[in-house]
């Protein structure tokens, strides 16, 4: 009976060790967590907004190859009135339009869901296509700089 009694006491041990965390344990997770997300967490934000520079880029890039074609067929690029949505619908103006030159129905908008500024003729060539980059203004530096691609 007295190994019987002790094997229990082994097992109710045991299983008292198994019930959980204890509430120290869960801070110290918690707390390791809060460290690691403070080193880790502006890094990935800063890739995040790195990508959405580089999207716009590539993007532009697309829109001026279009343009360029738009140019090959019509003789000339969209007006200002006309804008980029020449590259979707046929306007009034475009003889020898054979578009779209672009997917789909619409242009799309800027990574950050603006619409493209397109301008002809551009500052130093035939048009510009600008993003205003994070903030939507003009001007600014980092991620909220102007991306603008003009044609060569």
């Amino acid at each position: 009976m007295v190994t019987r009694s002790l094997r229990q006491a082994r097992q109710a041990a045991r299983r008292h060790g198994e019930r959980g965390f204890t509430l120290v344990e869960i801070i110290v997770v918690i707390t390791i967590i809060a460290l690691i997300m403070t080193l880790v967490g502006p890094r990935v934000l800063n890739y995040l907004t790195e990508s959405k520079v580089k999207a716009a880029k590539i993007q532009i890039e697309s829109l001026a190859s279009a343009l360029d074609l738009y140019f090959l067929d019509t003789g000339q690029y969209p007006s200002n009135a006309e804008g980029l949505n020449a590259l979707v619908q046929r306007t009034g103006s475009s003889s020898g339009w054979s578009g779209p030159y672009l997917r789909g129905t619409v242009v799309p908008n800027d990574p950050w869901g603006r619409p493209y500024v397109y301008r002809t003729p551009g500052s130093q060539s035939s048009y510009d296509i600008i993003s205003y980059g994070s903030d939507g203004q003009e001007g600014g530096s980092g991620v909220a700089a102007d991306i603008i691609s003009s044609a060569r």
